[in-house]
């Protein structure tokens, strides 16, 4: 980065922390060192790769650094129940997406995310039903048919109370069908064992699975984003197809329960015209996401809906 976008980069996070109007109760001169990121899972998955990429361009808009710390353990809830814990000075933040929902609900373990406040959500990463090609069904139309008639029938591959089994639920739900589920750890095996004919359908994304639907041995019948993906332009979503569902992993940042208001309106706010940068949002698309940002409020919102829908199902999360 050059001595000019730098300065301007300067000037527009002092401009941003003008327009907030910082309340007295916060340092005016937050954040004044690094804040650290908590992510509850290993190195080079899906929510470590996407947040790096937050981390490097935030300290453009922060001022500061924002370190990711991996804390892996106990699906995703071992960090979080760290972060939970920490003093709700503004100087620690943890990455959340919907699995910590499902944990909770399923009794793994206590941590929720009323612990916490919403700061934002950045990325987004769609995730579609696939199915194996030899499969009678061409369209989720014929899926739904194929599963009521013969209830139980089909073979459906998830992580066990992780979100794959919710997003799986939501469908079944909406689409009042039943389907028998089989238990994998990642993504990735579960697409090897469609791909092998093992089992029949199994939620994937763009990373798992285009390579076989693009050589002919997986097929796309719909996915759980707003509106038709550039990538799949033919695949159609759970919503123009009639479902009111959004079957995405979202993942975004939250702090500790307590932590002052203007904190977080500095962080939600700095992180807006973060996510109108380019640079950033093809990194974001590098990565396998979308670049889909919610605000404070919104994201408040998003995971209170979910948190109700989760709750419904909970009792089918734990068969």
């Amino acid at each position: 980065m050059n001595d000019t976008t730098t300065r301007l980069l300067s000037t527009t996070v002092l401009a941003a922390c003008a327009s907030l109007g910082f309340a007295a109760t916060a340092s005016a001169d937050y954040p004044e060192r690094a804040i650290e990121m908590i992510v509850p899972w290993g190195v080079g998955g899906g929510s470590d790769v996407n947040m790096r990429v937050v981390s490097n361009y935030a300290e453009d808009y922060l001022g500061q650094p924002m370190p990711v710390i991996n804390m892996p353990g106990a699906s995703g809830t071992q960090g979080l129940a760290e972060a939970r814990e920490r003093e709700p000075d503004g100087y620690t933040v943890a990455q959340i997406h919907e699995g910590l929902l499902v944990s909770y609900y399923t009794g793994l373990t206590d941590v929720h995310p009323s612990d916490f406040e919403p700061i934002a959500s950045f990325t987004s990463s769609p995730q579609y039903l696939v199915v194996n090609a030899d499969r009678p069904y061409d369209t989720f139309e014929e899926f739904v048919e194929y599963a009521q008639e013969n209830p139980g029938e089909i073979r459906f591959g998830v992580t066990l109370a992780g979100v794959p089994h919710l997003h799986s639920a939501m469908m079944e739900q909406a689409a009042d069908y039943e389907v028998s589920y089989v238990g994998f750890e990642g993504t990735g095996q579960r697409i090897q064992s469609l791909v092998g004919g093992h089992i029949d359908a199994a939620i994937g994304d763009i990373a798992s699975s285009l390579e076989f639907v693009e050589n002919g041995d997986l097929k796309f019948l719909a996915v759980g984003s707003a509106e038709r993906l550039d990538a799949t332009p033919d695949v159609p979503t759970l919503q123009e197809l009639g479902y009111d569902l959004e079957l995405s992993i979202n993942r975004g940042l939250f702090a500790p329960a307590g932590t002052d208001e203007a904190i977080l309106d500095y962080l939600s706010n700095a992180f807006e015209p973060m996510a109108e940068d380019e640079a950033f949002i093809e990194a974001i698309n590098n990565a396998g996401a979308e670049m889909v940002l919610r605000t404070r409020d919104e994201y408040g919102e998003y995971m209170d809906e979910l948190d109700q829908t989760v709750a419904d199902l909970a009792e089918q999360l734990e068969q």
